[in-house]
């Protein structure tokens, strides 16, 4: 059996397993899609073991043998201003209309990891997310709000880690099983240092906060997942050829501008 035909045989035996949903899978002009795509029966194709299949490593087809079949995707609205009272009551008007998850947008001061009384946070509390200064803001943010039974994704990487450890701390003041929790951690310090600027350390210590993250975070806190890389922000941010980006991607972040 050629190298695809094993493939295409693992993914079958999950995608039969798999729960699956009662919805139309055809496109705009009526054609039935088919669950998967692949290579034809017999080929061998060099190479497939870096493309795979649904389900499988590298899972650069998703994490589910089923795709969007069994589960649709989350839609949240990425949501955040003001204080935390002020954003509590956005997020509970949001879920009241239908929406699946949360999605929280951070001032400028929380991503730089500033105080909301910091002298340079001065002009931007609360104007681009919520200030979160606290696990007591936690507490404000997502009270009445079941985290146990909402997935919530954090936009927010140099200071991720306290944050996410207050956003523990007010799920089990809310008696939440941590186990359960779902949703993202952005994470990406990547995308800090190619577009939106916002890091606190150099690369080095950053990768190596984000590693010592995963091992109590897979352990303790179900299948939330710690890192979520932010794709569209550094396509945004360097704004050049693809075949370009790569060499900014390699590149050392310069100095931090001074702020008068």
């Amino acid at each position: 059996m050629g190298d695809a035909d094993a493939g295409r045989s693992r993914w079958q035996q999950r995608f039969d397993q798999a729960a699956k949903r009662h919805a139309d899978f055809t496109t705009l002009s009526g054609l039935e899609v088919d669950p998967v795509y692949g290579p034809p029966p017999g080929a061998v194709v060099p190479g497939m073991d870096r493309i795979g299949w649904p389900g499988e490593f590298p899972f650069t087809r998703g994490i589910h043998a089923s795709g969007y079949r069994g589960k649709p995707w989350t839609i949240r609205q990425f949501s955040g201003f003001g204080n935390a009272r002020q954003t509590n009551e956005r997020y509970k008007m949001l879920l009241r209309a239908g929406g699946a998850g949360l999605s929280v947008a951070f001032d400028m001061p929380t991503l730089m990891g500033r105080d909301s009384d910091d002298p340079r946070s001065l002009g931007e509390v609360g104007h681009c997310g919520v200030a979160i200064d606290s696990a007591a803001d936690l507490d404000v943010l997502f009270e009445g709000i079941d985290l146990a039974d909402t997935t919530t994704s954090m936009t927010i990487s140099g200071p991720a880690v306290p944050v996410f450890c207050m956003y523990l701390v007010a799920a089990e003041r809310q008696g939440a099983d941590v186990a359960k929790l779902d949703g993202t951690l952005q994470t990406d310090i990547f995308k800090e240092y190619i577009a939106q600027k916002e890091w606190l350390f150099p690369p080095r210590p950053h990768l190596r906060l984000i590693g010592d993250e995963y091992p109590p975070v897979q352990a303790a806190v179900g299948v939330r997942l710690p890192h979520q890389g932010g794709g569209l922000d550094r396509r945004a941010g360097t704004r050049l050829h693809p075949r370009r980006r790569i060499r900014v991607r390699g590149t050392r972040p310069g100095p931090r501008p001074r702020h008068r």
